[in-house]
């Protein structure tokens, strides 16, 4: 009988090794199946959690948003409805986690009939800027309540709060406006102008000068006295409407055009277009505010 050639494996050797092998690859097809199956669950429980994150982070973030206008709200109250004054108001912050700033206004009605308007730019941004514009506010209300005339409001609550805040730093700008006869006094500290503009001809602004809280001999230099025509319109704002992606000369130009352009406009459409415009390039950020009054005396 012939030798088996090299290679040659007795039948009964072959069929155990492809029974052993058949074994091995069902193993391996069943072991691949509870795998997929595994990976298949796996994936369903990704994606559910998946799921329940973005569902949180919805809930926080209409949480975060209802907060926010709950701040902005309790920052910012309604402004006073007074017969021949249309006002209207404007604010952005410079961070959108933080829908608050230095930049904050108050506006009421003094028990004469007069309006206290007050515009405040505190030192830097988010709640430090927030709380000590509100500080300055309050102090500045209760002056007022008490009778210090705008004269000398600056001056005296920058030496109400020195002793207890003596690192506050702000400028403002006060304005006491009779809506019976149309006569306006300004007082600066340190401020950007208010901007006038009339019914008709060029917009101009209020000259005057003076010195914020936290610098040296804080208060206006002198009182500026208006008496408007009817119509005319009245902006208080802060400097981050001016300086947004511009010198403070270019943007006060361009405030004062824009002014002109839309003065027709009510002042809730006016705020939102001036600076819609005034900040279509921003370069820097910074916190805006801009107050509008327009007096518009019963016939």
């Amino acid at each position: 009988m012939d030798k088996p050639a090299a290679g040659d494996t007795h039948p009964e050797v072959r069929s155990g090794r492809e029974e052993e092998l058949r074994r091995r690859v069902e193993t391996l097809q069943d072991e691949l199946g509870k795998l997929k199956d595994e990976l298949a669950k796996t994936n369903q429980g990704v994606l559910a959690l998946v799921v329940e994150l973005e569902e949180r982070d919805e809930q926080l973030r209409r949480a975060h948003r209802r907060i926010f206008r709950e701040l902005e709200d309790a920052l910012r109250p309604p402004l006073p409805t007074v017969q021949g004054v249309d006002l209207a108001v404007y604010y952005a912050s410079a961070e959108d986690d933080a829908p608050t700033g230095g930049d904050l206004y108050d506006v009421l009605r003094l028990p004469g009939g007069d309006l206290h308007i007050v515009v405040v730019d505190a030192a830097g941004h988010g709640v430090a800027s927030t709380r000590a514009a509100l500080t300055i506010i309050h102090a500045v209300r209760v002056l007022a309540l008490a009778g210090e005339p705008p004269e000398t409001l600056v001056e005296r609550a920058a030496t109400l709060l020195r002793p207890v805040y003596p690192d506050l730093v702000a400028t403002l700008v006060v304005a006491r406006f009779d809506p019976g006869s149309g006569a306006m006094r300004v007082a600066s500290g340190g401020h950007p102008p208010p901007l006038l503009v009339p019914p008709y001809g060029d917009p101009h602004y209020v000259e005057i000068l003076g010195r914020g809280i936290g610098y040296p001999d804080p208060g206006s230099d002198v009182i500026a006295e208006h008496r408007l025509t009817p119509g005319t319109l009245v902006l208080f704002y802060t400097d981050g409407l001016v300086e947004a992606m511009r010198n403070l000369n270019a943007g006060l130009d361009e405030l004062a055009d824009l002014g002109g352009r839309y003065r027709a406009l009510p002042v809730d459409d006016l705020t939102d277009s001036i600076v819609r415009v005034m900040h279509r390039q921003v370069l820097h950020s910074d916190d805006t505010l801009l107050l509008a009054m327009r007096w518009t005396p019963p016939a």
